[in-house]
């Protein structure tokens, strides 16, 4: 089996690396191992949107593979997430993809500039429609995700992306990876550990350190599989 591990950064999965075998690195982004007899690149693609696609299709240019795990840290609207939390993100939205007019924010597929159910979105709206049945026994939550070019920290903002979309978690690359893995129908799953609450930012309530190490354990329990 082929799996790709994408992290924006190496500190997020940096501890699960060290329990691979090294095989080679074909680019500056994408390493191969392996583990348990199972081949696992990792590509490590850059903060944002923009590099997290280009270097995931960069990639598949070159390599095929049978799964794909988009690994990192997130922020929590939800409360009920405790510092440390592991989620499965089963939906994404681009939330800051439209236009301003005055208060209000309008999606693009709000002003019919995309249409709702434009593949690969439904409803506008990505949702992972991948057989993901045998990560079951991990248990893990499922969370509504948003991917933000500006990850939040007002609390008038947060409260309109709050009202507008009501999500559960913040990142800076979770919808790039849905929106190449739906198009180009390549089997995924999204998991984030929660680092901090999306709230007015203040780091000393943040727990990066936790978080990574939450993340790779399970990390390495599904490659246990």
């Amino acid at each position: 089996m082929k799996i790709l591990i994408i992290s924006a950064t190496k500190l997020e999965i940096e501890p699960i690396i060290s329990n691979f075998c090294y095989v080679n690195k074909l680019n500056s982004k994408l390493s191969c191992f392996r583990y348990n007899n199972i081949d696992v690149d990792v590509l490590i693609s850059g903060v944002g949107v923009h590099y997290t696609i280009y270097n995931l299709m960069n990639t598949l240019f070159l390599k095929k593979y049978d799964f794909i795990i988009n690994a990192g840290i997130c922020g929590s609207f939800c409360n009920e997430l405790e510092i440390g939390k592991v989620v499965n993100v089963v939906s994404e939205v681009f939330s800051d993809l439209g236009i301003e007019d005055n208060n209000k924010f309008y999606s693009l597929f709000e002003k019919e500039l995309i249409d709702f159910n434009e593949t690969p979105f439904k409803n506008g709206i990505l949702v992972n429609n991948s057989d993901i049945s045998m990560f079951n026994y991990l248990k893990l939550p499922e969370a509504k995700g948003i991917t933000v070019n500006k990850v939040h920290g007002n609390i008038n903002s947060i409260e309109q992306i709050i009202s507008k979309f009501n999500p559960d978690t913040e990142s800076m690359e979770g919808g790039a990876v849905f929106f190449v893995c739906l198009l180009e129908k390549i089997p995924f799953i999204e998991i984030r550990a929660v680092s901090n609450y999306v709230e007015v930012r203040d780091t000393k309530k943040w727990n990066i350190p936790l978080a990574v190490e939450n993340l790779n354990k399970l990390l390495l329990e599904i490659l246990e599989f």
